[in-house]
């Protein structure tokens, strides 16, 4: 087996150990913080830090680029040029640093304080919250680069335990929310900040020390400078999408509705981000190998690498999805005692926008590979930039909340196919193919493994055992389907080495801890 199949798998694997902790201590985090500061603080919060965040389409922009580059060098085996384009990537997070800053001191904080609908008791508290949110902000763009760094060399055992321990930090801070006799709001937004300041000091001291590339040595390229800035407009172009179907969403929320719709939604929101990272882990471990494939000439093999991704990313999420969407009321009811009104119907639309966008996400992997992303960008970014406009006009017509989520789910149905109509043109593959090897299989598999979790859900009252068994039997169902269903015969014989690998393995460190 490819000694890159099984690096990807074993990245996998690292990275959905590290997400599952990290989903468990997360929704943990979100119930004692619902619980804390109550839903209308809580929504308080999501829609101060919003504003903030909107500005964190350039950062993610940046990072995108960043790991492009930084992989695109190692496929190419030079370092020298390594070491110049990540001095250049600081450099460039510094600048962008100040303009956020400068954008959140005066749009920003006319905003906060002209626009959002907040409670006239809370308004002071909201500012506080704001600020710490800003700062907490910069020190997370400046994380960008050495998280960048570390995906980009596939070290994705240093990534998970970073991550892991960022999220028993943030717990921490939580039980002092309930300690600490303070204004929980504010308090709330300060230990943030300090979690995001002991996040980039760990990242610093391990990259600088592991990395030689990371040891700081400015090199001014103009052109260079012109092509990274260049590939980063149009990357900030298209995250800044991601800032209106999640944000000025939220804040349209906000305009028409109380601050529990937005509690609503930002507890949607919240396994959304949970439910999309553990879609994202596949991908991360897979992006760098489809770019370094790229730059090695080798188009086969990342296109090969980008169906199997798609398959696999979609049928990963599906395994938690099912079960989630079939046992939301009990799930919520769980987790948060008393779930605000439209959670549950919120979280099941959002999970089903998160499944679908799954598909696309080694597909972009393959087009930023290429570095041609201005058509894709402008194309799909402006698909996709529709959910604003359109989500304003049904809620202006007097139209339900959840309906701006039902338009999600149609625009992102759009930009799937926008998505593998550039990528063809691009690097010429089959679109007969990717809808035979890809599409084909998992709506196959959606279908028949839903059958018996759904039957066995309307068949048994609501209670703890049921939500065990439909958990247990859609996770079966789901695997079994894969296996034989959207699986061909050489990925279930790459399947089944995977699994004896790693048995043999664990067979011989016992035998070694015997002897």
């Amino acid at each position: 087996m490819p000694s890159s199949t099984v690096r990807i798998a074993k990245n996998t694997l690292m990275l959905y150990f590290r997400q599952i902790l990290i989903m468990l201590v997360s929704l943990y985090t979100v119930r004692v913080v619902l619980n804390t500061l109550g839903a209308e603080d809580y929504g308080i919060y999501n829609v101060v830090a919003g504003v903030v965040t909107m500005f964190g389409f350039i950062s993610g922009a940046m990072a995108t680029a960043s790991q492009r580059y930084f992989s695109f060098e190692l496929g190419r085996g030079d370092y020298d040029s390594l070491k110049k384009i990540f001095g250049l990537s600081l450099f460039i997070y510094v600048l962008i640093g100040i303009i956020i800053l400068l954008l959140a001191e005066t749009i920003g904080l006319w905003f906060v304080n002209d626009k959002l609908v907040i409670p006239v008791e809370r308004k002071n508290t909201a500012l506080w919250v704001y600020q710490f949110s800003v700062l907490s902000f910069l020190f997370t763009i400046m994380t960008s680069p050495y998280m960048a760094i570390i995906i980009a060399h596939e070290d994705m055992n240093i990534y998970a335990y970073v991550s892991i321990a960022d999220v028993v930090i943030k717990l921490g801070m939580v039980f002092l929310l309930s300690l600490i006799r303070w204004d929980k709001l504010a308090l709330y937004g300060f230990l943030i900040l300090i979690v995001s300041i002991i996040h980039l000091s760990i990242y610093w001291v391990i990259c600088t020390k592991k990395y030689k590339e990371c040891k700081f040595s400015f090199h001014w390229n103009h052109d260079l400078f012109k092509e990274i800035a260049s590939y980063t407009g149009w990357s900030m172009f298209g995250a800044s999408v991601g800032i209106v179907k999640n944000q000025i969403v939220n804040i349209l929320l906000n305009q028409y509705f109380n601050p529990v719709v937005v509690a609503a939604r930002s507890i949607a929101a919240t396994v959304n981000s949970a439910s999309t990272s553990f879609s994202q882990n596949f991908n991360t471990a897979m992006r760098p190998q489809i770019v370094k494939s790229y730059a090695a000439g080798e188009k086969e093999t990342m296109l090969s690498l980008m169906f199997r991704g798609s398959k696999g990313t979609y049928l990963l999420m599906y395994l938690f999805v099912l079960p989630l969407v079939l046992e939301m009321p009990m799930i919520l009811g769980l987790w948060l005692k008393n779930p605000p009104e439209y959670a549950v119907l919120f979280t099941r639309l959002v999970l089903f926008d998160v499944l679908i966008d799954s598909i696309s996400y080694p597909i972009m992997a393959a087009i930023h590979a290429t570095g041609k992303i201005r058509m894709y960008q402008a194309v799909v970014g402006g698909i996709l930039l529709l959910n604003a406009p359109v989500s304003w006009m049904v809620l202006h017509m007097g139209a339900p909340p959840y309906s701006v989520m039902i338009l999600a789910i149609i625009i992102s149905l759009i930009a799937i196919i926008s998505r593998s109509l550039i990528l063809k043109r691009l690097v010429n593959y089959s679109l007969r193919q990717f809808l035979r090897m890809v599409l084909a299989p998992v709506f196959i598999v959606s279908v028949v493994s839903a059958v018996l979790p759904v039957i066995l859900c309307n068949a048994m009252m609501q209670n703890i055992v049921r939500l065990c068994l439909v958990t247990g039997l859609s996770i079966i169902s789901v695997c079994i389907s894969s296996y034989f269903i959207a699986l061909n015969n050489e990925e279930q014989k790459k399947i089944k080495s995977v699994i004896t690998m790693y048995i043999y393995a664990s067979r011989d460190k016992k035998i070694e801890t015997i002897l």
